[in-house]
């Protein structure tokens, strides 16, 4: 059976929503209680929903072609779909029996998460399935069950309860009673988050989208709120989270707690007594339950009086939400309509996210009783151990058994990746919960006696230890600021090596959590690793940076394998003895063989090559662009590295010098080619995939090619001599010195590189609009992606300031500004953090803010009231969280003391002068915004503050109180574990579609999404971006239906995912008017522009390109509701941010004189209509030429808006003579049709529809087969040519450079695309 994810809810959330049954099963087959490998089928194209068994080859032309050696399988793969589904009966007691199509490969289970999820069964947990008297077991998949087939009848029948059974019921009832509620959202527990779409649809828009069929031009109100139209100052922070009318729960209960009275006492133990409850019905009625094992009756205890006997009657129910039905009629009837209400909500609503993902806004929450919210706090559930045989899980054991999944075809892959993944994400709940637990000082250190700072923890077999130079590790490298970057360095060594996947070889399990301004760092833990000295274990690198060096075959094999991919090559380095020692990674990393035998590395923070550009060296001049941009730079800590990105680009780009060279010199080389030296076995990256039998070049290319692809290693030893000046560090073999030599000189190039070309590329990149980021993580994505790290932010910044176009760099400009200032009081920020007790920290906190944000002049610190006698109690008692010295130092920081610091730190560390002394010199010197730079400040220090208005502007009294601060989250690093063979599906799709061949690309795009819920769930980024790209299609190809469906779970996953206002999100909205408009739901059309333009108002401003768009379109819809006036508004805010960002002469500007002649036409103001129709016409002219068709359009419509302009002067004429209004012709004046606005708006939105023939259809395709044969050498580096409706996305976030197609990058002009 095809699974498709609207089913979702009928085949169990898709993650198991983070039930007690998705824990992985015991040891030996993690996954066992997992979720279903169903969907491991073959996609389900909305045309080919016939559910017959398909066993397709995967296509090889596309994106697979790059497989990894070990794959030579893949060709031949085939997907054995087992039968398709079949539908069993389900007789359950007390209601009518129906039907469940379930599919072969499906758990028994999972037909028990149906039933708890079902509305009429959803109050069982404790049953279990009978078929024909026989009890199915939990664990079987249905295939192995004999006898079960189509029309089956299984039966539900009650079990009885043990403890464990009574508490998860329990605690499921609680879930059914609070399944509407927000807090868990707020509060960032349990994957929950927020979503705010269905606010602004009303609704399910599937389902609005049948009813509302007849063309909707009953009035529909358009004004938007003052807030919102162009021009307006105001940023109101409440509409961010507009009230959602299900939160005001339905009252069913007002108490359900766990009695005092627990445990019961033996002898009502022998009676079958389990665990006593209390409730206050909502009539105030208090009754005393017994949970036994027969079901839940009430018995006659109170409050203060313990007599276990059933009261009579006793309403003895299997089931808690009977025995509550029977004894309250409130309960009764809110539980019903509450069920109800679950279960119309759109399943990505309720959905847990793979990772949690934190609000920094929360509204005032009442603080209700919660039983279970209170035993979790107090009975250390760490992860979910109630549920898991065998208690704490072992996350060193599951980690790496699950990478020793087999591999060799698709189903092996799907399940192994969806393995590796759920332990991951369980892995980094777990951790960040530990890391919370550690700093809150609930955690006993391993190393109790030592100071705070050195003290490590464990909980829950996890180690943790924090980002403190202990023990003078990193003295030479720059001390605690070190020990505070190592964590994330080594966390991308993990990434990487993970990554690459190289059989034999294992890393920890790593998470890196900020918290209350201390860094953590979470590692799962090597088998044996406690019991022994670190020197006795360690069998490669070494552990005192280089003095005693080691060296190991297996770990030089296993190595080796990743010396390709990573760039690293296999080096000599020198020990204390002077002996040679051979590696193939950088000295620090250790490698350590386990008590389960396995080999592990682990200290990867030198896994990328150093910086020179921070890393001074006497003696070593750096390239002439570098001395020229002012490096090299002493940086505070000698880890800087260049990042992975950088090396593969710098990889490339010498490998493109290369081919150039080799290309000049064949002839010489023909003759020389024996002399080609060795070092070259690993010629550039790309070479052996693209040229296998390219001879290795010249002298000239050879020493460049061949140092740059396999030499980035050697370089590190070098990176670590440098840093350490002293002599000590690594020391190389005399032999190698040439070799040395020309490691130096290619770190020195790539240094040179990222100067020369990635940051001038990157500003082209904006300039040219091929980039759009909108605040400041869609900034750090982008200079992520090229390789630039961000700490060379200020290096940005002056190269926008020089830039010739620098009034189109406004945004890129002040969102660098808005991010540099944010970083900078992060920085102040962590160590501020480190001096407050728990006990003053909202008041820190908020003083903090106030100082940073408000333009009070004096804000004063409120310290706790009882300072003096917790100071006293201080110095007794040993075990304080870590560096909690008794200061309020932090109570003394002033606004200017503050700004002064940001300033510094900008010079300091991006080497960039702010020129403000006070937050409302920042504000008015770079345009920014507050309220932006609050967001920014939240969100990067993981801070929560209150929903309401603040008066950041008054002088009277401050904008912060400390009641405004509810929280402070962790900030989470982890790493993303990747589904690969979905992912290739997707990129293949993502061609075909590029290629014009839509309905090919759609089903591989299918395919691929299929394959991304099997991995990840059904919430993810990746399966975000996919769901747009097949709404898209769906659109161009006509099903506005599909399309509609398609882009309203990309806005929920997005909003789940990434933040109700994430740029991405934002994006989302957009599509999603569109498509909303199209099928004629013209006031939501309406109400989701307004949202992402009020979104962006708050993310950035009004003054940012994207704005052009969005009004753009908002002018359009308005003006197909014949609201002129009201469009002219936004169509002229557009017209005005289009020619400052794209020149007055581009051909977007000419596109929207156009629409704003369009309004004043339909106005019969036909002499503006004239006037901006011709400031049009001139450009097509200019850029186009007299013959363009646009040229041509354009002068056709002036000479009718002439002709319109001449009848009616003549009418005037006419009735100003006769004076009466006898024979007049009445006037044309046009309402615009729907279609004629919906041309329009596909054209701004650059979705392009061209009317073919199929003899031209064949045409083309026999033409792009040709060109991609010319184009397969180089393909990898050329866009793709674009002949068919393709999608030049409307210049998306940034995430989209990874996940759109490439396409024309003009939208307003597709038509010369083609």
């Amino acid at each position: 059976m095809v699974i498709k994810t609207d089913e979702l809810p009928a085949a169990a959330p898709a993650d198991g929503a983070r039930e007690p049954s998705s824990q992985a099963g015991g040891k030996g087959r993690p996954g066992a209680a997992e979720l279903p490998s169903v969907m491991l089928l073959n996609g389900d194209c909305p045309e080919s929903l016939k559910k017959e068994e398909r066993a397709p080859e995967l296509p090889r032309e596309n994106g697979l072609d790059e497989a990894e050696p070990g794959e030579e399988t893949t060709g031949q793969e085939v997907i054995v779909i087992q039968d398709t589904g079949f539908s069993v009966k389900i007789l359950a007691p007390g209601i009518e029996p129906f039907s469940l199509q379930v599919s072969p490969q499906e758990m028994v289970q999972e037909i028990h998460q149906v039933l708890m999820d079902r509305e009429d069964t959803c109050h069982r947990t404790c049953f279990s399935l009978h078929l024909d008297g026989n009890m199915l077991d939990h664990f079987s998949e249905l295939r192995s069950v004999e006898g079960l087939q189509e029309g089956s009848v299984l039966r539900v029948v009650e079990e009885p309860y043990t403890v464990r059974e009574a508490r998860i019921h329990v605690r499921h009832v609680r879930d059914l009673l609070k399944s509407l509620d927000p807090s868990d959202a707020f509060n960032g527990v349990d994957c929950n988050s927020l979503s705010f779409l269905s606010v602004f649809t009303d609704g399910d828009l599937g389902d609005s989208g049948k009813r509302k069929k007849g063309l909707e031009m009953d009035p529909i109100d358009c004004t938007p709120p003052e807030y919102i139209l162009p021009g307006s100052r105001e940023r109101p922070l409440c509409p961010l989270q507009p009230q959602n009318r299900d939160w005001k729960p339905l009252q069913c209960l007002k108490v359900l707690t766990m009695s005092g009275w627990n445990p019961p006492p033996g002898n009502r133990k022998m009676h079958g007594d389990l665990m006593y409850l209390f409730v206050i019905t909502a009539e105030d009625r208090q009754v005393s339950i017994t949970a036994s094992t027969r079901g839940f009756y009430l018995n006659q205890s109170t409050a203060y009086h313990f007599n276990p006997k059933p009261a009579s009657p006793r309403f003895l129910s299997h089931s808690l939400v009977e025995l509550l039905n029977q004894i309250s009629p409130t309960f009764k009837k809110n539980f019903a309509v509450l069920q109800k209400k679950r279960v119309q909500r759109h399943p990505f609503e309720r959905i847990a996210t793979p990772f949690q993902v934190y609000s920094w806004t929360a509204p005032q929450a009442e603080h209700a009783m919660d039983c279970v919210r209170a035993e979790d706090a107090y009975t250390s559930r760490l992860g979910y151990e109630e549920h898991i045989p065998g208690q704490t899980r072992d996350w060193n054991e599951e980690l790496q058994t699950t990478r020793e999944l087999p591999r060799k075809n698709l189903p092996e892959r799907l399940l192994r990746e969806r393995a590796i993944f759920k332990v991951h994400s369980d892995f980094t709940a777990a951790a960040t919960r530990g890391a919370m637990a550690v700093i809150d000082g609930n955690v006993m250190a391993i190393n109790p006696s030592e100071e705070t700072k050195m003290q490590m923890f464990i909980w829950n077999n996890i180690f943790f230890s924090l980002g403190f130079d202990v023990r003078d590790h990193y003295k030479d490298f720059g001390g605690d600021v070190a020990a505070y970057v190592a964590p994330t360095n080594d966390l991308n060594g993990v990434r990487t090596y993970n990554a690459v996947d190289v059989e034999g070889l294992y890393t920890l399990g790593t998470v890196v959590v900020d918290y209350r301004g201390y860094r953590v760092t979470a590692q799962s833990i090597i088998p044996g690793i406690l019991e022994r000295d670190q020197e006795q274990s360690v069998i490669y690198g070494s552990i005192d940076f280089g003095k005693t060096v080691m060296s190991h075959p297996r770990y030089l094999e296993l190595l080796e394998r990743t010396s390709r991919p990573l760039k690293i090559l296999r080096h000599r380095v020198l020990n204390d003895r002077d002996e040679e020692v051979e590696l193939c990674s950088s000295v620090e990393c250790k490698g350590i063989i386990g008590n389960d035998g396995r080999h592990y590395i682990l200290d990867l923070l030198r896994t990328f090559p150093p910086d020179l550009n921070f890393l001074p060296v006497p003696g070593e001049g750096l390239p002439e662009e570098c001395t020229r941009a002012g490096f090299p730079r002493a940086h505070r800590h000698k880890l800087c590295c260049l990042r992975q990105e950088l090396v593969d680009a710098f990889v490339e780009h010498r490998y493109l010098l290369f081919m150039k060279l080799a290309a000049l010199q064949l002839m010489q080389q023909k003759a020389s080619r024996v002399e080609g030296p060795p070092s070259l076995e690993n010629g550039g990256s790309l070479s052996s995939e693209s040229k296998p039998e390219d001879p290795p070049g010249p002298e000239a290319g050879s020493e460049e090619e061949g140092g740059s692809a396999g030499g980035l290693a050697k370089v590190k030893e070098l990176a670590e001599t440098i840093a350490s000046d002293d002599g000590t560090g690594v020391r190389f073999p005399e032999s190698c010195q040439e070799e040395v030599r020309d490691q130096k000189q290619l770190l020195k190039d790539a240094a040179a590189f990222l100067l020369s070309c990635q940051i001038p590329g990157l500003v082209k990149d904006c300039i040219d609009h091929a980039v759009l980021p909108m605040d400041g993580a869609t900034l750090a994505e982008v200079m992520r992606q090229r390789g630039i790290n961000m700490r060379y932010l200020g290096k940005v910044l002056d190269l926008v300031l020089r830039s010739p176009a620098r009034g189109q760099l406004d945004h890129i400009y002040k969102i660098g500004i808005g991010e540099l200032i944010t970083r900078s009081a992060k920085h102040i920020f962590k160590t501020y953090l480190q001096g407050v007790e728990l006990s003053g920290l909202s008041a820190a906190i908020s003083h903090f803010l106030n100082c940073f944000l408000s333009s009070y002049p004096n804000p004063v610190a409120h310290l706790p009231a009882d300072e003096l006698i917790s100071k006293k109690r201080n110095r007794r008692r040993r075990n304080r969280p870590p560096g909690a010295a008794d200061n309020t130092a932090w109570a003394v920081m002033t606004p200017q003391e503050l700004w002064k610091n940001i300033c510094q730190e900008a010079k300091n560390y991006f080497d960039f002068s702010l020129e403000c002394e006070t937050v409302d010199q920042a504000v008015e010197t770079y345009g920014l915004q507050k309220i932006t730079l609050l967001r920014e400040i939240s969100l990067k220090t993981g801070i929560q503050i209150l929903l309401k208005e603040y008066s950041f502007d008054s002088r009277h009294k401050p904008a912060f109180t400390e009641e405004d601060v509810l929280n402070i989250f962790p900030v989470v690093k982890h790493v993303n574990p990747k589904a690969s063979d979905a992912f290739h599906f997707f990129q293949s799709g993502q061609a075909k579609v590029q290629q014009g061949f839509l309905k090919e690309g759609c089903e591989l795009i299918n395919e691929a999404l299929n394959l991304f819920n099997n991995v990840y769930g059904a919430m993810h980024v990746e399966i975000c971006a996919c769901l747009r790209l097949l709404a898209r299609l769906h659109y161009i190809m006509g099903d506005y239906a599909e399309a509609l469906s398609n882009q309203q779970k990309a806005v929920l996953m997005s909003e789940r995912v990434m933040g109700i206002e994430h740029p991405n999100t934002i994006q989302e909205y957009m599509h999603l008017a569109l498509y909303c408009f199209a099928s004629s739901q013209l006031s939501t059309a309406l109400s989701l522009l307004y949202r992402a333009r009020y979104l962006t108002l708050l993310v950035f401003g009004e003054d940012h390109p994207e704005m052009a768009l969005l009004d753009n379109n908002i002018g359009l819809v308005l003006h197909g509701v014949m609201e002129y006036d009201l469009s002219l508004r936004f169509l002229e805010n557009a017209l005005a941010v289009s020619t400052k960002y794209h020149g007055p002469k581009s051909l977007k500007v000419a596109l929207s004189h156009h629409l704003v002649a369009r309004v004043y036409e339909s106005k019969a103001e036909f002499r503006s209509a004239l006037q901006h129709e011709k400031e049009g016409y001139t450009i097509y002219k200019t850029q186009l030429g007299e013959d363009h068709e646009k040229t041509k359009e354009s002068s056709e419509y002036l000479k009718c808006l002439t002709q319109q302009a001449v009848a009616l002067q003549r009418t005037m004429n006419e009735i100003y003579r006769s004076g009466s209004s006898a024979n007049i012709p009445p006037l044309k004046f046009t309402a615009p049709s729907m279609a004629s606005v919906l041309e329009q708006l596909n054209v701004i939105n650059g979705i392009l529809f061209i009317p073919l023939s199929q003899k031209d259809l064949e045409n083309l395709k026999a033409e792009v087969a040709r060109r991609q044969q010319l184009q397969e050498a180089s393909r990898n580096r050329e866009k793709a040519e674009e002949p068919m409706a393709t999608e030049p996305e409307p210049a998306g976030a940034p995430e989209d450079s990874a996940s759109q197609p490439q396409a024309a990058k003009d939208p307003s002009s597709p038509s010369l695309q083609g």
